[in-house]
């Protein structure tokens, strides 16, 4: 007799156990399914067997060879395209039109009794017999109805419960005659249970039922079914066969593979499996229920209890896995938990202090950072960061890492964070990715009684200042990152609409993470409205902050580029009541064509230049950010950007508002002080993240001396008298007037501003190792002699500053990186310096 084994299945409910591997090599108590089935078949004499396939062929045929290993042959029929349960079959008739043939699914465990079933199928005459058993839930079968004899009288795939009247169903195998290929043409589609038996019945042919009776069997349906299995044979109820090892002897119930070294101090609570070297360290717990693949190491104090590893499996000191199930080649770095019914794929690594949640599911080759609580499963995005919250708020790419219901999510969990019935301004960049994600985040905010103010599609700045226009709680801006165009960004502002407080952002973690949202009823769910006249009341507190007349008197000539941004439904009409004669470049919203990268952005200013010069016009500015951030160009067609720009608008404003205080990040230029200082101005230093200059420009009742102005080197500048953030509209404004006062032009000014040679550089370095290398350079910095002009600065990082020269080192708060920023006399100075500290950071890196 010879025997088909059926192994084409894609097995998608056992994903991601099945995503690069296909189901019948899944191990099962250290074993791939498929081979119990092919030892199941050696037992009762059955050595020729067809194996048909066609999901990942190559990996079956890969393992199994021609089969001599196990001492049976074996033969490959593979499916270019899906046959179907019979058609399948059919491809392989020349193998099996000389006698009868059994056929048996190679992703089922069992321990049927082949030879008792042949029998019955032999004394019954039957063209086909089908193998049946009783099971306690038949809706995800096909159930069989057979009379007294025995034989079948009714099928039934997948009923409901109104349409359950057995618990007898068809376990896929099936013992036939040869003369079952008369029902099959080559090449076409035919399904067993739907096709051919239907069709045997209707001719009342003989078609029988064997149920097996005291036999085991079990499809492996889904995941939970895959570690209950295992769970059944270990105890020792069934006669399907357990590793590949010996039993050691030392307990009843732990079978251990070769080479194997268990710790006397570690606690194995039966039944266990251990495959060939396993090493099992002090104070470690395994068992009851647990299957280790082969060398798996199981690390100090670490407890896995009912849980499935397969091969290479590393778990970390203290780490708990709890009915879980770990693939091969994973990591599981120290204080770990892994909780109950959660699935890691293979080759993923999770760091310490972890916690994946209940059921979730994480695709093969994840990362997850270092004290993560993962509460989503992980498909297609390679990381779970450890903290929700990057430099300017939430950031992943877009539809992968960030998805709607991720949004909805963190939509519930900012609103939990906000008293019910408070309000929320939200707004969004033009392009459909913000749009799909604004409305799940507003979906999440109503869900847990916070109402929301639309903005619908907004420039950044109108958006801010419309949060405190409508006393909201705070806001929420979605746009795709200016620095990445695939990372979406999910901006959140305070009732200031400055960027929320680190100590904010952490309670909002909290609850996203625990998942620990606010549910109100029905009829106290958020309401949401959409902005009338938020334009119009942003462009009436615009005009108040500024000397209109001044501005209107000049009569300058702009050129313009929006580069294809909201701003162009906007500003062009505030620049003409400013009595600006306005040439507007890129000047309407499109998506398709905003530059998504600094590059394209930068590749526009020559351009701009060019037109500034050709029209004879008096000044040129590109804006950027989504109008927080701009760029200009002089009369001469010069570009004036960065920390020039920075340096000239301080000089500006020291001239123009007397004894002014102007904020600036440690690592501009220190030309910033004296430039301030010639005009009776001071300078305070903030940390370089955006939050921390906008926070020292909030206005504060009490506060003796306010900020008057603050900037950065990218081109993001604030007037604290109109809003406490970067507004590229009302900076270039405020410019004209400033220029207006002073009777200077922009081309004279920046020319006679000194010259800044700041250098940049950015360093990898591990998570682990910034820690050390910080305190290194803090200790070598405290020995420093703090004497003349050397000394060193804490405000962000560690800055050491010796005359007119400096560097400073800064971790990144969110990427494995450190920035390296040094100013010198000279480019090659600046070069020089650069160089010395990121060489030292290598270094200490090793």
């Amino acid at each position: 007799m010879k025997a088909v084994i059926m192994a084409g299945g894609e097995g998608t409910r056992l994903r991601p156990l099945t995503s690069q591997r296909p189901k019948p090599l899944a191990p099962a108590l250290n074993v791939p399914i498929m081979e119990h089935i092919v030892l199941l078949l050696k037992e009762h004499g059955i050595t020729d067997i067809v194996v048909t396939l066609h999901y990942l062929a190559d990996e079956i045929e890969g393992y199994f060879g021609d089969g001599s290993e196990w001492g049976v042959n074996l033969i490959y029929s593979v499916e270019d395209t899906p046959l179907g349960t019979a058609g399948s079959v059919k491809q392989a008739e020349d193998y099996l039109k000389d006698d009868t043939f059994i056929i048996i699914s190679g992703d089922a465990l069992t321990d049927i009794d082949l030879d008792k079933a042949i029998r019955y199928h032999r004394d019954k005459n039957s063209i086909a017999t089908i193998v049946l058993s009783h099971v306690p839930n038949p809706l995800e079968f096909g159930v069989i109805i057979t009379d007294d004899e025995g034989r079948i009288r009714r099928f039934l795939e997948k009923p409901s419960w109104g349409e359950v009247f057995s618990d007898t169903v068809n376990t896929g195998m099936y013992i036939l005659e040869p003369s079952i290929f008369e029902y099959m043409e080559m090449g076409r589609n035919y399904d067993w249970s739907h096709d051919i038996f239907p069709q045997i019945l209707a001719e009342q042919k003989p078609l029988f039922g064997y149920v097996m009776e005291n036999d085991y069997w079990c499809d492996v349906g889904n995941l939970q079914q895959y570690r209950e299995a295992q769970y059944t044979v270990m105890n020792g109820n069934t006669r399907v066969r357990i590793g590949s090892g010996t039993s050691e002897g030392r307990t009843h119930g732990v079978w251990v593979g070769e080479g194997c070294e268990i710790d006397p101090a570690a606690q194995i609570i039966p039944p266990v499996v251990f495959g060939r070297s396993v090493k099992v360290k002090a104070g470690a717990i395994v068992g009851p229920y647990s299957v280790l693949g082969d060398h798996c190491i199981i690390e100090e104090k670490a407890r896995i209890h009912r849980s499935v590893l397969w091969d290479s499996v590393y778990v970390g000191v203290e780490s708990n896995l709890s009915a879980c199930t770990v693939c091969s080649h994973t990591t599981i770095k120290d204080n770990c938990t892994i909780q109950e019914g959660a699935v890691i794929g293979a080759r993923c690594r999770i760091e310490e202090d972890c916690t994946i949640r209940t059921q979730i599911k994480l695709w093969p080759d994840k990362i997850i950072e270092a004290g993560s609580t993962v509460t989503m499963s992980l498909i297609w995005g390679q990381k779970w960061a450890g903290s929700l919250f990057r430099k300017q708020g939430v950031t992943g790419i877009a539809n992968i890492e960030l998805t709607p219901d991720f949004a909805c999510k963190l939509g519930a969990s900012f609103g939990g964070y906000l008293k019910k019935g408070a309000t929320v301004v939200t707004s969004r960049d033009s392009g459909p990715v913000a749009r799909m994600m604004k409305r799940a985040m507003i979906s999440g905010l109503l869900s847990v009684g916070v109402n929301v103010l639309d903005m619908r599609s907004m420039p950044l700045p109108i958006a801010r200042h419309s949060i405190m226009g409508a006393q909201a709680g705070g806001g929420v801006h979605i746009r795709l990152s200016y620095e990445d165009p695939k990372m979406a960004l999910f901006e959140f502002f305070d009732a200031q609409g400055v960027y929320l407080s680190k100590n904010a952002e952490r309670k909002i973690e909290t609850i996203f993470f625990r998942e620990d949202f606010r549910r109100v009823d029905a009829d106290q769910v958020g309401v949401l409205e959409f902005a009338g006249r938020s334009v119009e009341q942003y462009a009436e507190a615009f005009y108040h902050h500024l000397d209109l007349e001044s501005v209107q008197k000049l009569r300058l000539k702009v050129v313009a580029d929006f580069a294809f941004g909201r701003l162009a439904n906007v500003f062009p009409s505030m620049l003409g009541r400013m009595g600006v004669e306005l040439i507007a470049l890129n000047a309407y919203p499109d998506v398709q064509k905003t530059p998504k990268t600094p590059e394209a952005r930068a590749s526009l200013l020559p351009g701009l230049g060019q037109i500034v010069q050709t029209l004879h016009a008096d000044l040129g500015v590109l804006f950027e950010a989504d109008g927080e951030r701009m760029t200009l160009v002089d009369e001469q067609g010069r570009i004036i950007e960065g920390n020039n720009l920075l340096a000239m608008m301080t000089v500006l404003v020291a001239r123009t508002h007397p004894q002014a205080r102007i904020a600036v990040p440690v690592n501009t230029p220190r030309v910033i002080e004296p430039l301030a200082a010639m005009h009776n101005a001071d300078v305070v230093r903030s940390k370089i993240e955006p939050r921390d200059l906008m926070s020292l420009c909030i206005r504060r009742p009490g506060l003796e001396k306010q900020v008057t102005f603050a900037g950065d080197d990218s081109g993001g500048f604030i007037f604290s008298e109109f809003q406490p953030s970067f507004d590229a509209m009302f900076a270039f404004s405020k410019m004209m007037e400033m220029l207006a006062r002073t009777g200077l032009q922009v081309s004279s000014l920046a020319g006679e501003l000194p010259h800044s040679h700041v250098q940049r550089a950015l360093v990898r370095c591990p998570w682990e190792m910034k820690g050390r290398i910080m305190r290194v350079l803090t200790r070598e910095a405290n020995e420093m002699p703090q004497e003349g002009e050397m000394r060193v600065e804490m405000i962000d990082g560690i800055k050491f500053v010796d005359g007119n020269e400096w560097a400073l080192v800064l971790p990144d708060a969110s990427e494995p990186y450190f920035h390296v920023y040094a100013e010198a006399q000279t480019p090659e100075r600046a070069n020089e310096l650069l160089c010395q500290y990121t060489q030292r950071i290598e270094t200490l890196r090793g």
